[in-house]
């Protein structure tokens, strides 16, 4: 399975509290939650996302909040997101999690690396990691990542956990796909494509 990461990002790289349900960690914390405003266009690109996922990778809080949201609803019976999200497999990285209720889910640890690998060496669908930030700046920096999608919506939120952090690994990225919506959604699609570039000398002054 190709390995995708999917993310929903401000127009300044913030990426938590896209929605407007409140996430644990986030209650009392962060109050400007809800950005991220989905119109028809950019929901119906998000829908095929969902429809190419053979399995899904998560973080330990983007898992309990997927599990205490979608993992909860009632089959609308016209959902690819939901289809996708309580049929197929679920790995959630973690250290701390012992035990997991939603059907399908299983825990990944001890050696995480190998065991993506392991999935990634798996036929059918794409393996992917919806948000789950310190997951995919580990995943990013492990050179496990072969597709990345950014939603990226025009709003500056002004705080919040960036999707990259001040300061990590450099890496290229080749534009594989692009787009806009006509509310300003932009959805890009990314593959990694080595170190960038950088000047060997220094420029010299014009004469």
């Amino acid at each position: 399975m190709k390995l995708t990461t999917i993310t929903q990002v401000s127009v300044d790289g913030v990426m938590q509290g896209p929605g407007a349900n409140p996430v644990q960690d986030d209650i009392g914390v962060f109050e400007r939650r809800g950005w991220a405003h989905f119109d028809d266009e950019a929901g119906a690109v998000m829908d095929e996302v969902f429809k190419r996922a053979g399995a899904f990778m998560f973080g330990r809080k983007t898992y309990e909040h997927f599990a205490e949201t979608w993992g909860s609803w009632d089959d609308p019976g016209d959902s690819p997101i939901w289809t996708a999200l309580n049929m197929l497999p679920k790995y959630v990285v973690s250290t701390s999690v012992t035990e997991l209720r939603w059907a399908g889910a299983t825990v990944i640890s001890g050696n995480v690396a190998a065991a993506v690998r392991d999935l990634k060496a798996q036929a059918g669908g794409e393996l992917q990691v919806h948000g789950s930030g310190a997951l995919f700046r580990w995943l990013f920096d492990n050179e496990l990542v072969d597709e990345m999608t950014l939603f990226t919506f025009p709003v500056v939120v002004g705080q919040g956990t960036r999707l990259f952090a001040a300061s990590g690994r450099d890496a290229g990225l080749a534009l594989v796909d692009s787009r806009a919506t006509r509310s300003g959604v932009t959805i890009q699609v990314y593959r990694p494509s080595g170190r960038p570039q950088y000047p060997t000398s220094a420029p010299t002054a014009a004469s």
